[in-house]
């Protein structure tokens, strides 16, 4: 099946402070080839773009979006605020274009977006190493662990 979207420019930025990702997108959102409904399309459209944006986040990563024209910068974005990868969806995005179109601000779907991703890795697990005594005797136990008086 073909893009439903074509990418302009991508450019990302790793934050290893934060343990976490920047991706940067510029893309123009095709025309529907044949008499299809233009608002299912721009749907499959935006799904398709949020599956290839989020591509390399892993399920338990922090996702927050980003979408705005490229021609008027000054605009608000619209963006979804962090959330979880599976939590993240077309059906959110298009709750946020009808904000969008409510407003005052231009926003226009064919025109080229900036769509900036940001995905920060959770820890699965608890984060914290956990000292095995592995058979050493209590005395060389409460020198290693400092909660032991």
């Amino acid at each position: 099946m073909a893009r439903r979207f074509e990418i302009v420019d991508t450019n990302t930025r790793e934050y290893r402070r934060n343990n976490s990702v920047g991706r940067q997108l510029t893309v123009r959102l095709m025309l529907p080839l044949d008499n299809t409904n233009p608002v299912a399309h721009f749907l499959a459209s935006v799904n398709d773009l949020i599956e290839h944006a989020l591509r390399d986040a892993g399920d338990s990563d922090m996702v927050r979006m980003n979408i705005q024209n490229q021609v008027k910068q000054n605009d608000k974005p619209i963006g979804v605020s962090f959330r979880l990868k599976d939590h993240l969806s077309a059906g959110v995005i298009w709750s946020l274009f009808e904000k969008a179109s409510q407003s005052n601000s231009r926003f226009n779907a064919l025109d080229t977006l900036v769509v900036t991703v940001h995905s920060v890795k959770m820890p699965v697990r608890f984060g914290k190493k956990v000292l095995k005594s592995r058979g050493k005797p209590l005395s060389v136990m409460a020198h290693l662990k400092r909660s032991i008086v």
